[in-house]
C-alpha cells in the first residue's frame, strides 16, 4: 500500500488539515495520486458544520464501496470522523481507519496497524500539546501558507457542532508560532493565514503571555512578511486592539470576518453567541473609525428555530447599516449533540429558503455598490495564478478581494506561472458584485 488520495471538505482548517496529513504520508514513502481509482489508501477528510457536507462524504464512500476487497483501504478523517466515531465503520464496513484531528500527529502508528491488516484502525482522543505540529506538512500553495495558532473552541453556540469534533480550545506557545512564522518567511512565503475555530481566544500558554492582538501584531512586523490574514472571529473576544494593529501595522491585511450570525439580539440570545447587536455594532464602529478602509465580511444564518419574521427583518436592517464586502449565508441546519435540536418552532425549508434568497439579492446589492467605489483606484494585488480563458491574471487584494487584471507587458504563460506569488499595483477599471477587473498600472513587478 502506497499510493494514496485525498479529498478535502469545509474550511481553511481542514484545508491545512489535509497539507499536514499528505505532508506525513509522503514522509513515510507514500505517492500521492490524482484519483481515488488510481489509490490505494482513500482518504475523506470531512466538515460537519452542515448536514449536506456530511451527507456528501457518505455519498462518496458510497460511490467506491464496491471496491473493497480489492486492495483498497478507506479512511475518514477530520470533524465527521470525531463526530460519529466507530459508528462509521458500521456505516461504512469497507472503511479502516476513522480518526480526527487531534490524532494526526500519531499517523504514522495508525498507518503500520493498516498495513498490518488492522481492519479497523481508530484516532479519536483529543491529546493537547501535540495537536497542533506535524513534523512534515507539504504545502500546496508556495507563497501563501496557513498557520494554525489555536484548535477546538470553549464556546456553546447551539447550532455548532465544533465543540464535540474538535475539542477544547488549545494554543500554541507564542515562541512555536514565531518560530514557525519567520521559517516560512526563510522558505520564501509572503503571506501568512492565522487559522483557528476562534483566532482571538488566542491565550499564550507560555510565561510570555501574549494574547491574539500582540500575537498578530508581532506576526505583521516579521521581517519580510508582506501580508499577514486571520480567520475566524468570535465577535465576545473581539477586542479594539485587534483593529489598532490592524491600522498601525501594514503588513497586517485590512479585512476582518467577524461572523455576526443574526441582527436579532432575541435570536442571538437562542443561538447563545454571549453578545448582543449593539455589542456587535460597536466592534463594527471600531473599524470602520480607522485611518485604513478594512473590509468586514461575515456569516448569517437564516431560519434559526424561533426566529419571526420581525427578527428577519432586523437582520436586514443590519446588513444594510454595516454594507458588507461579502457574507456566507446558510440556511439553519439541525446538527448532533447541539443544544439547538431541543428547541422548538423549527422554521419549514421553503421559509429558510425564502429569506435565504431575499438576504443574498439585498446582499448582491451592496456588494456592487461597495465594489463599484474601487473602480479608479489603484490597489496591491498578490497574483494567484492565470486564465487562459480571459486572458487576465489572477490577483487578490490586502482586502480579499479578487481583482483579474490584463498587463500587455507580462506574456500570457503557457505553463508557466513565473509571475504567480508576485506584487503588482493594478488600476481598477470595472466592478462586478463577486470581483473587481483592472490593468496593471506600472511596468515594475515588486518581487517577493
Amino acid at each position: 500500500m502506497n499510493t494514496f488520495y485525498i479529498e478535502t471538505f469545509g474550511c481553511q482548517m481542514n484545508a491545512h488539515d489535509s497539507e499536514k496529513v499528505v505532508g506525513t504520508l509522503v514522509q513515510q514513502g507514500y505517492t500521492q495520486v490524482e484519483t481515488p481509482e488510481q489509490a490505494e489508501l482513500v482518504l475523506y477528510n470531512t466538515c460537519s458544520i452542515r448536514d449536506k457536507a456530511e451527507q456528501k462524504v457518505f455519498h462518496r464512500l458510497g460511490q467506491f464501496g464496491r471496491a473493497a476487497g480489492k486492495g483498497k483501504k478507506f479512511g475518514v478523517l477530520g470533524c465527521v470522523a470525531q463526530q460519529e466515531g466507530e459508528k462509521i465503520f458500521e456505516r461504512a464496513p469497507h472503511v479502516s481507519l476513522v480518526a480526527g484531528s487531534a490524532s494526526y500527529t500519531k499517523l504514522p502508528e495508525m498507518l503500520v496497524q493498516l498495513e498490518s491488516g488492522n481492519r479497523r484502525v481508530t484516532g479519536l482522543t483529543f491529546d493537547s500539546a501535540e495537536t497542533f505540529d506535524t513534523p512534515f506538512t507539504r504545502r500546496d500553495n508556495p507563497h501563501r501558507a496557513y498557520l494554525t495558532i489555536i484548535e477546538g473552541c470553549d464556546k456553546a453556540c447551539a447550532y455548532c457542532v465544533v465543540p464535540f469534533t474538535r475539542g477544547p480550545e488549545r494554543s500554541r506557545t507564542s515562541e512555536s508560532v514565531m518560530r514557525e512564522a519567520t521559517g516560512l518567511v526563510e522558505r520564501g512565503y509572503t503571506e501568512v493565514q492565522l487559522l483557528g475555530q476562534n483566532v482571538n481566544s488566542y491565550r499564550d500558554p507560555s510565561p510570555a503571555g501574549w494574547d491574539f492582538a500582540q500575537l498578530l501584531a508581532e506576526t505583521g512586523k516579521t521581517d519580510g512578511m508582506r501580508r499577514v490574514r486571520f480567520t475566524t472571529s468570535h465577535p465576545r473576544d473581539f477586542v479594539r486592539e485587534i483593529v489598532q494593529a490592524i491600522d498601525e501595522i501594514p503588513a497586517l491585511c485590512n479585512h476582518v470576518h467577524l461572523p455576526v450570525q443574526s441582527g436579532s439580539t432575541a435570536v442571538l440570545n437562542r443561538m447563545q453567541r454571549l453578545y448582543s447587536r449593539d455589542e456587535y455594532m460597536r466592534r463594527i464602529e471600531w473599524m470602520k473609525s480607522t485611518r485604513r478602509d478594512i473590509a468586514i465580511t461575515t456569516d448569517i444564518i437564516v431560519g434559526f428555530p424561533g426566529e419571526t419574521e420581525a427578527d428577519f427583518e432586523e437582520t436586514l436592517r443590519l446588513i444594510d447599516e454595516v454594507e458588507y464586502d461579502s457574507m456566507f449565508i446558510f440556511k439553519y441546519s439541525r446538527r448532533p449533540n447541539t443544544s439547538a435540536l431541543e428547541y422548538p418552532d423549527h422554521i419549514p425549508e421553503e421559509e429558510k429558503t425564502r429569506r435565504f434568497q431575499i438576504l443574498q439579492e439585498r446582499q448582491r446589492t451592496i456588494q456592487m455598490r461597495r465594489n463599484s467605489n474601487y473602480v479608479g483606484r489603484s490597489e496591491e494585488v498578490h497574483v494567484e495564478g492565470y486564465n487562459t480563458a480571459t486572458g487576465q491574471w489572477i490577483g487578490r487584494t490586502s482586502q480579499n478581494k479578487t481583482l483579474n487584471f490584463v498587463d500587455a507587458s507580462l506574456p500570457a504563460p503557457s505553463g508557466d506561472q513565473t509571475h504567480v506569488g508576485k506584487y503588482f499595483d493594478v488600476l481598477v477599471t470595472r466592478a462586478t458584485p463577486n470581483s473587481l477587473a483592472g490593468e496593471r498600472v506600472t511596468l515594475r513587478a515588486r518581487l517577493q
